[in-house]
């Protein structure tokens, strides 16, 4: 038979799981985002690759300076978005360790029994911003692209 003591420990505890589900389907999202971050950074490897190995290729045949200037030209575009994308898996995984530092804290603090919510606010505030920033350079890759198609400002073998 459980004592009330016990029974509201059990219930702290069921209490405590639900106020961190919100946070956890956070987490799911986040690492759906970082899924396609990553997507979009291998195929911008990809492309350099793929540049770096028409350049060597093509190297031995006499090339006009304009067509050098466009491989550089995009290589350095791609080496830009490459940057982009870099920076927004580094807020994007920042994000998934500090909710993952709101859900931890949440149970420290209810088996510890400090009430330090302030802690727990600073914390999810800080995670929001690194989401913001994230989904920010996110949409300037974005905009990398469909600027670079619009243009057509350098040549791709």
């Amino acid at each position: 038979m459980l004592t009330m003591i016990e029974a509201n420990s059990v219930n702290s505890v069921s209490q405590l799981i639900q106020l961190s589900v919100a946070p956890v389907f956070l987490l799911a999202g986040v690492a759906g985002l970082l899924n396609v971050f990553t997507g979009r950074l291998s195929r911008i490897i990809d492309k350099v690759d793929k540049l770096d190995k028409y350049e060597d290729e093509h190297q031995l045949t006499h090339k006009k300076d304009e067509d050098v200037l466009k491989l550089k030209l995009r290589r350095k575009f791609l080496t830009m978005r490459m940057r982009n994308t870099n920076l927004a898996i580094l807020f994007c995984t920042s994000t998934g360790l500090l909710i993952a530092l709101v859900i931890v804290t949440m149970f420290l603090s209810a088996i510890f029994e400090f009430k330090d919510s302030f802690f727990i606010v600073l914390l999810f505030i800080c995670a929001m911003l690194c989401l913001i920033i994230s989904l920010f350079l996110f949409l300037r890759e974005i905009f990398y692209t469909t600027s670079f198609i619009k243009s057509r400002k350098s040549y791709i073998p």
